[in-house]
């Protein structure tokens, strides 16, 4: 039987977060779905590092069509769940739908692959990662913890069904560690 993925995403979701998992997922023979707050081509955005800046910098990435709202999604009907970073956490972590989605993820010990910033949305359901450990953007620590996680200060970590990433270039390690939880 064919594996059903979801990944949440929205506009200025992170380029290489979202698609390097999609393309890896659709290279394995997955159904991948890309959730949105609404069906429509959202905006990615390339985050990058670049010496003598403090932050990371963002420009325009490619567009990219979710197929799916948040609205008409049925977390029981997926065997994994995706949530890379970029800004799009930001914001739908505020979807009435998110709390639902992702927690149904963590009740039912089914695999989830979290990076970068990804850790905004649990801030917003806390009792998901209350107690456990994860890894995120550096930037996300005090959500992490303000939420009740312990902040790994490394790179990759997996603990029970959920693998965490630091950032983008961490993504074949999360990645080979999701498709192994499958």
């Amino acid at each position: 039987m064919t594996k059903k993925i979801l990944i949440l995403a929205g506009d200025a979701v992170e380029a290489l977060e979202v698609y390097y998992p999609y393309y890896r997922c659709l290279e394995e023979g997955f159904h991948v779905t890309i959730a949105a707050p609404s069906v429509k081509k959202i905006q990615t955005v390339v985050h990058d590092f670049i010496d003598g800046v403090d932050t990371y910098t963002e420009k325009p990435g490619y567009g990219l069509e979710a197929n799916a709202s948040f609205e008409n999604i049925k977390p029981e009907e997926y065997d994994g769940l995706i949530i890379p970073g970029g800004r799009a956490p930001e914001y739908i972590r505020l979807n009435e739908y998110i709390p639902a989605i992702v927690s149904h993820f963590f009740e039912a010990n089914k695999p989830i692959a979290a990076v970068c910033h990804a850790a905004q949305i649990f801030a917003v359901i806390p009792n998901v990662i209350k107690g456990r450990e994860l890894t995120a953007y550096i930037a996300c620590k005090p959500e992490v913890q303000v939420a009740g996680g312990t902040y790994i200060e490394e790179h990759l970590h997996t603990e029970g069904n959920l693998v965490s990433g630091h950032a983008w270039p961490d993504l074949p390690g999360l990645m080979k560690e999701f498709l192994k939880k499958l």
